[in-house]
């Protein structure tokens, strides 16, 4: 036998034995292209075992985030028995109930703000896993059956904030039929108040009263629940303190804008589900979340050695890499362990679709710096209802435009490998909600898994609240530099400014930056000096 043949002979055993398929939720995990020494599961099994027992405890309500005292409950969403307290079974199955009332009372034209406009158009207000989980699923989901449009506005960005308000204006029915969803666990995240802010005065300049557009994810009792009640929102629906952003995709946060769209919730919850049973399995073999977590070690080296870059070939699955990007990320980003050592963990995750990016970055993935590995999203299905009229065609006589998309995957792939490139590829018969739920589902798990493996919490994120606070220090400083300039009102430079509040002695950049930042939006003015920093500022 030539050494090409013993060659392809050697990979396809390799495949056979490490493509593992699972046929109930129509899902493939090939693990061939990750160079696992043999040994190597047998020597992480007790780790595996004890991730499994962690799992079991987290899901029977133990504390998992000592931070903040608070339980871990995602995975009762989907699954409320699962929930230790009899009372919090009753919520998420009533808020899933209303949320079906809700928004087929939507749907018939019963629930809208003015008696001749129904409400066409969702807006999505929020941030984080309160937008990145909707946004996700409207890409996903999107079909030309869609009930409703669907918007989001997830940042403090007041540019990006016009051009949402101007596509729906030009939206059948604009501002005056939508339906404003705003989503913040606390009520007091800044971005999304901002937004909040901004969107109802847009319908106040529009002659439109905002309150009875607007709907409220929230905790019960926080800031924002109360300012629902006191200005009479359309409704309120709950998102309880054990669901974390990143993983809220199917409470209220990711169902209601799902269900308002047109997707079927109950499937989507239902495929999460079933990938909730397979992935508890103790059996490593048969659960796909424990094998792409050790996957993740070995590509990684256990330390975040290398990045991830998610390449899924379907566009309806762009959006897939920034979704994972703030679970993996925000999950595994820690700089101390469970003991308090310092490890500085995490995984860097990056990319977007196939075969689009291929022209974008697969050259260097190929022949560039080593410091990564590939995760292939592959859809079998190249059109999503065949029966509703997107007939066969042929680009060449016997190809189609799905054909070269599943060659350039298998293409790239290949080449990866060659060049000794490591590749996980996930198998999917087609995108759908019970198809959708189960992937992110195994995601969540993968990510918890990992996390015991490499011994930190995946569940807090005091990073975030770090960068929160600096933000409000900067915030604080603005302040000041205005409070100063209005009661000297003379123009002063950044030393000037410095040397006079004591407080912001050593704050010359900061004071700088935003300084820069007013008067380019004629909050000051700035009259120029020798050079860039000697400039002077003066209230207007």
């Amino acid at each position: 036998m030539n050494p090409k043949q013993t060659s392809a002979s050697s990979r396809w055993l390799n495949f056979k034995e490490n493509n593992y398929i699972f046929s109930d939720l129509g899902f493939a995990l090939d693990l061939s292209g990750i160079a696992m020494p043999a040994g190597f599961k047998s020597e992480m099994e007790p780790r595996l075992q004890k991730a499994y027992d962690g799992m079991q405890h987290l899901e029977s309500g133990d504390i998992a985030n000592p931070d903040e005292g608070r339980q871990v409950g995602h995975y009762w969403l989907r699954d409320p028995k699962l929930a230790p307290d009899l009372g919090v079974r009753a919520e998420i199955d009533s808020t899933i109930k209303r949320i079906l009332a809700f928004s087929g009372s939507v749907h018939r034209g019963e629930t809208r703000a003015r008696p001749a406009t129904k409400f066409t158009n969702v807006l999505v207000i929020g941030i984080g896993g309160s937008a990145l989980g909707p946004q996700l699923a409207a890409a996903a989901m999107a079909s030309p059956n869609d009930r409703m449009r669907m918007f989001f506005c997830d940042n403090t960005d007041p540019d990006g904030i016009d051009g949402v308000l101007t596509r729906i204006a030009a939206a059948a029915g604009g501002l005056a039929a939508t339906l404003t969803i705003v989503t913040s666990k606390s009520g007091g995240t800044k971005e999304t108040r901002n937004g909040m802010l901004e969107v109802a005065n847009a319908y106040k300049r529009a002659g439109l009263e905002f309150n009875k557009h607007f709907v409220a994810i929230t905790c019960p009792g926080s800031e924002l629940d109360k300012l629902a009640i006191g200005e009479k929102w359309l409704d309120r629906f709950p998102l309880w303190d054990f669901v974390g952003g990143r993983t809220s995709i199917m409470s209220a946060v990711g169902l209601l804008p799902m269900a308002l769209q047109g997707t079927n919730i109950s499937e989507f919850l239902a495929g999460a589900k079933a990938m909730d049973a397979q992935t508890r399995s103790r059996e490593t073999n048969r659960n796909p979340a424990a094998l792409l977590a050790l996957a993740w070690h070995h590509a990684t080296g256990g330390a975040g050695k290398k990045d991830m870059v998610i390449l899924p070939y379907k566009d309806r699955l762009e959006l897939f890499s920034r979704y994972l990007q703030q679970l993996v990320m925000e999950s595994l980003g820690k700089e101390k362990d469970l003991t308090g050592r310092v490890v500085e963990q995490g995984i860097a995750v990056y990319g977007n679709k196939g075969s689009t990016d291929q022209h974008a970055y697969v050259q260097q993935l190929r022949e560039g710096v080593h410091n990564f590995f590939v995760t292939f999203v592959e859809v079998l299905k190249d059109r999503g209802n065949v029966a509703e009229g997107s007939a066969p065609f042929d680009v060449e006589p016997g190809v189609q435009s799905g054909d070269y998309l599943s060659a350039f995957l298998q293409g790239t792939r290949s080449a990866l490998r060659d060049k000794g490139r490591e590749s996980v590829t996930i198998t999917l018969t087609h995108v759908d909600a019970r198809m959708l739920g189960a992937l992110i589902a195994m995601y969540e798990r993968t990510v918890g898994h990992y996390a015991s493996l490499v011994g930190i919490n995946a569940y807090h994120q005091p990073g975030v609240e770090a960068g929160k606070k600096a933000a409000a220090g900067v915030l604080n400083i603005q302040n000041r530099i205005l409070n100063e300039l209005k009661r000297t009102a003379v123009p002063l430079t950044v030393d000037a400014l410095a040397a006079s509040v004591p407080e912001l002695n050593d704050e010359q950049e900061t004071i700088y930056k935003v300084l820069e930042h007013l008067a380019a939006n004629a909050r000051v003015r700035k009259s120029s000096g020798k050079d860039a920093y000697s400039a002077a500022y003066r209230i207007i």
